[in-house]
């Protein structure tokens, strides 16, 4: 008898055990359609996660972690991190026996920050994610207790394709998350390098340019090409604000084409006139009056006198040099004004001017 109490004993606990370890392995894999409760409660428990999985579908196919949700409690801050799942799952039959061991306690914050701090040594936030390798960039962002870094919904549809809640990476199962926000940080960094990278850039090419107009540049090609630009910059500037009148420019040509041709008629009246004798004795005595003794040109004596005496005494002996008389009652060597005359060509003058009074002028050589 005792003996068959025995072997009823061993077999009734074998058979525990292995319902134990049986209902741990479902739960494990996380197949709830298969359970060893009563067959009626599985039924309801079926149509239950149907309609929750038919709402779930309707709703959203996969959480993105785009929009916002009402994990975190309302009122903080946005980017404060927050453990996903802070209680541990409920024990099992095989864990409660002592079959199996128990699952981890829930890290504590020191624990966490370990677990960032080899995280971030690895440098998982700044390279991409290991599922689909993309950026982190601003989509959330899972850190797991094994110090491993994913995209939330990536990690999600991970979970869901393999119906296990084991590590990408290390394979570790039962693992815990906590949502961080470092991939968001370095992206927002990153973008406002770039922006002051590029706006340096932009200050730095139109100072480049402005240097470029107001410098010239020491290639010759280049340097043509800028006074060239230079030059029609300048053109256009003055064709756009000078506003010509035609009409007018043409009468104010054709005015001072009428004052110039009066005054060269007036010129060619004076000077073209022929001075006859008697007015040339007017104008000798005139000279007399003056007292004129030496050149204005070469400051030597003159070798004439308005009543036809030497100019000086031991004169004589000299050769005389022609004396020559204008029309304004001026008098001069004849050479020096001949020189003169020679020496006003290169000014392109139409008529000679008197040296004195700036008058034109008729001349007579008049005998010493």
């Amino acid at each position: 008898m005792l003996k068959n109490k025995d072997r009823s004993s061993k077999k009734s606990n074998l058979a525990v055990s292995a319902v134990a370890l049986q209902d741990h392995i479902l739960r494990d894999l996380q197949l709830g359609h298969l359970s060893v409760a009563d067959p009626c409660k599985t039924k309801v428990q079926k149509k239950e996660n149907k309609s929750q999985s038919l709402r779930k579908g309707s709703a959203a196919m996969m959480d993105t972690g785009l929009r916002k949700t009402a994990e975190g409690p309302k009122g903080e801050d946005p980017e404060k991190e927050y453990v996903l799942d802070p209680t541990p799952p409920p024990l099992t039959l095989a864990q409660k026996l002592g079959l199996l061991a128990l699952p981890p306690l829930p890290l504590s914050s020191d624990e966490w920050e370990k677990v960032k701090q080899r995280s971030l040594l690895q440098g998982d936030s700044m390279q991409p994610c290991p599922i689909c390798k993309e950026e982190f960039e601003l989509q959330p962002q899972v850190l797991l207790s094994c110090s491993h870094v994913f995209h939330r919904a990536c990690l999600q549809a991970f979970e869901k394709f393999t119906n296990r809640k084991t590590c990408p990476l290390c394979r570790k199962n039962q693992y815990q998350t906590r949502v961080i926000h470092d991939g968001a940080r370095l992206f927002r960094v990153k973008c406002a390098t770039r922006i002051q990278a590029y706006w340096r850039g932009y200050i730095v090419r139109k100072w480049y340019r402005n240097l470029r107009k107001m410098i010239p540049p020491t290639d010759a090609k280049l340097r043509r090409k800028f006074f060239e630009e230079k030059f029609t910059e300048i053109s256009h500037r003055i064709l756009c604000s000078y506003n010509t009148n035609i009409d007018e420019l043409f009468s104010e040509i054709d005015v001072c084409l009428a004052v110039n041709r009066s005054i060269l008629q007036q010129l060619d009246e004076r000077c073209g006139q022929e001075i006859t004798e008697e007015d040339w004795e007017k104008i000798q005595a005139q000279a007399a009056h003056h007292e004129i003794y030496e050149c204005s040109i070469c400051l030597t004596p003159l070798f004439f006198h308005c009543d036809g005496r030497q100019a000086a005494a031991g004169t004589s002996s000299q050769h005389p040099r022609e004396t020559v008389l204008l029309s304004c009652a001026h008098l001069f060597h004849n050479a020096c004004l001949l020189a003169l005359e020679e020496f006003s060509l290169g000014d392109n003058a139409p008529f000679n001017v008197c040296p004195l009074c700036r008058s034109c002028y008729q001349k007579k050589i008049v005998e010493y």
